[in-house]
């Protein structure tokens, strides 16, 4: 009976410590999540060096990993907090990339973040392989049918002219060989998806531009451009490392090409099949496949001499994979977005970290910058007169051809590939070709990012008519179509 009364008066009291515990008052807002992410920050390195010990000190390579890590991390968070007035936010991964730079490049700092070359160039690779399987899985194949006129105009010409001028440019201010020059030129002449597609999704959630069609236009022609530049850069990437004469080395990076295509045919025909509808877990073990698959195109071209092919199979196979799995692929591609979130983070502070300010030269840097903004001239330009006889009105043609400008993600993606190749070949000479590659690359993404999203923001508004709902209307249909209907319920706005 003692013991009875003695288990409930111990319950009685749990109950009431556990009712206490709930009533205090929890840190929430941004106090709580400074403390958790702080935390997570806190145990992936001690998660680390608790399994390797002395690999995670500093000077290794485990630490340094670790750290550019949470680096570029913080910083991609810090430069998303920058917040501008009826602006877009600037792009994380410009944070992400000044983190790089900075544990690069601050004295003491870079020699206890110490990353090894080989781990380096291979984390690159993977997060190239992430980057182009998101861009082949999030190909629209309704879009492709649709592409006529100005879409395919906007896609490729900019793209081809800036890419020619730019090696005109760099063969004779920077002297790069004809090779190299169109190297950089394919480097610098993709646009980025990770700065204009949220851009133009925030300004087709205000209805700016959305009666032509100018956000959708954009967004579609730009996963073609970027493809376009990558393919460009594997052909001449693959005459660039050949040997023989520049017949064979011509032959030889349209051979690459044709090879990428076929192999990632042949994959993309694996993956139709493999793993079956019925099988359990079928998301997992698709994104396990598509992900395996793309990374081994990557490093086994590499591995046979085809560096060229890996980009393009990856490509290929994604598609493939998109256009047999349809909506089902939505889940799939949830799954790379988590496996980008990680690798982006390392991808452009890794890019960062490549460049050592002391030894660059100035008159590299400066030519550099001068080669880029030529391409850009020139790409504005050519963006103006794709888009003429097109429908659109002055202002249109102006934004579309602003809107064109920003560059990252492919940049960061590719302009170390060349580099990579030029320190597996051992040759001083290439390898000072590929380091001017990386660093006009770099610089491009500097430059043309932050002021890429701020010209979208101000001049969206300005420039674009914006299509709108009238009240009693916005009741009963909360969207807005995309094309007028001739009915009486909408009205066209044009913000001066």
């Amino acid at each position: 009976m003692f013991t009875l009364r003695k288990l409930k008066m111990s319950e009685s009291s749990s109950t009431s410590c556990c009712s206490r515990l709930r009533s205090c008052p929890k840190p929430r807002g941004f106090v709580s999540t400074v403390i958790t992410k702080a935390v997570m920050g806190a145990l992936v390195f001690g998660v680390v060096w608790s399994i390797t010990g002395a690999e995670c000190l500093p000077g290794k390579n485990l630490f340094g990993l670790v750290i550019l890590f949470l680096c570029a991390v913080s910083g991609g968070k810090l430069v998303g907090l920058v917040q501008f007035p009826n602006l877009p936010p600037l792009p994380p991964l410009l944070g992400m990339l000044l983190a790089g730079l900075v544990l690069r490049n601050v004295p003491y700092v870079t020699d206890a973040v110490h990353i090894e070359q080989t781990w380096s160039s291979a984390l690159r690779n993977i997060a190239l392989a992430i980057i182009l399987t998101r861009a082949g899985l999030g190909l629209n194949p309704d879009a492709l049918r649709r592409l006529k006129g100005v879409c395919v105009r906007v896609a490729v010409g900019p793209c081809t002219i800036e890419a020619c001028t730019v090696a005109v440019v760099s063969h004779f201010l920077l002297e790069l060989p004809w090779i190299w020059g169109f190297i950089l030129g394919f480097v610098l002449a993709a646009v980025s998806p990770a700065v204009v597609v949220p851009s133009m999704l925030l300004l087709q959630k205000e209805g700016f531009g959305v009666q032509k069609g100018i956000p959708t236009l954009l967004m579609a022609a730009g996963s073609f451009d970027d493809i376009l530049a990558i393919t460009g850069f594997s052909t001449c990437l693959g005459m660039a490392f050949g040997t023989g004469s520049t017949w064979y080395n011509l032959v030889k990076g349209l051979l690459e090409v044709v090879g990428g295509i076929v192999a990632g045919l042949l994959l993309g025909l694996f993956i139709h099949f493999f793993p079956s509808d019925d099988q359990a877990e079928l998301v997992q073990r698709r994104s396990y496949l598509l992900i395996a698959l793309s990374v081994f195109s990557v490093f086994g071209c590499r591995a046979v001499g085809f560096a060229g092919a890996g980009g393009l199979s990856t490509l290929v196979l994604a598609f493939l994979a998109g256009l047999s799995w349809g909506s089902a692929k939505v889940p799939v591609a949830a799954v790379l977005g988590v496996a980008w979130d990680i690798f982006q983070p390392l991808l452009f502070g890794l890019i960062g970290s490549e460049i050592i300010i002391s030894t660059l030269n100035p008159s590299t840097v400066g030519l550099g910058v001068a080669a880029l903004i030529v391409g850009l001239v020139v790409r504005v330009c050519v963006t103006y007169l794709c888009v003429l006889f097109a429908g659109f009105n002055l202002k249109e043609k102006i934004f579309i051809s602003l809107a064109w400008m920003p560059k990252a993600t492919v940049q960061a993606a590719i302009g170390s590939t060349a580099l990579d190749l030029a320190r597996a070949e051992g040759d001083v000479v290439l390898e000072g070709y590929g380091l001017q590659v990386l660093t006009v690359a770099v610089l491009a993404i500097l430059i043309t990012a932050p002021i890429g999203a701020v010209a979208i923001g101000l001049a969206g508004p300005r420039l674009l008519q914006r299509y709108t709902t009238m009240p009693d209307e916005q009741t009963e249909k909360p969207e807005a179509s995309a094309a007028p209907d001739g009915k009486d319920n909408t009205t066209f706005e044009s913000k001066l």
